[in-house]
């Protein structure tokens, strides 16, 4: 697992952490079960406080996708095996937009419309 991180952001570190993990669960790169390093190891790693890390651990695990279990870590979860069937999914659909010359900013405002609709 390669985390990415771009100092020069103006999104939080913590943000492009969880990013960066969401993004490996969603291409398969993480798979249900896997352990994700120790906090402490992707800290000294990026060079960043260790809550840094912990904050995008903890913002995962609210989302589901990863489970936090005392000495055995951060584990990616069996919730994270349906971001991978979305990923295809949201492939395809913008593979079909940009076919069809749909611009991403129209897309992304679709899918917000249609997010909005389905609650």
């Amino acid at each position: 697992m390669l985390l990415r991180i771009d100092a020069s952001s103006t999104e939080p570190l913590f943000a492009q952490i969880a990013a960066s993990i969401r993004a490996d669960v969603a291409r398969g790169a993480l798979k249900v079960g896997e352990r994700l390093p120790p906090a402490r190891t992707v800290a000294e790693e990026l060079d960043v406080n260790l809550h840094t890390v912990l904050h995008a651990y903890q913002e995962l695990r609210d989302e589901g996708l990863v489970d936090m279990r005392p000495g055995r870590g951060a584990v990616i979860s069996a919730h994270a095996g349906e971001l991978g069937e979305l990923h295809v999914k949201v492939a395809s659909l913008v593979a079909e937009a940009r076919a069809r010359g749909v611009a991403d900013e129209v897309l992304v405002s679709l899918v917000r419309v249609a997010q909005r609709e389905a609650q």
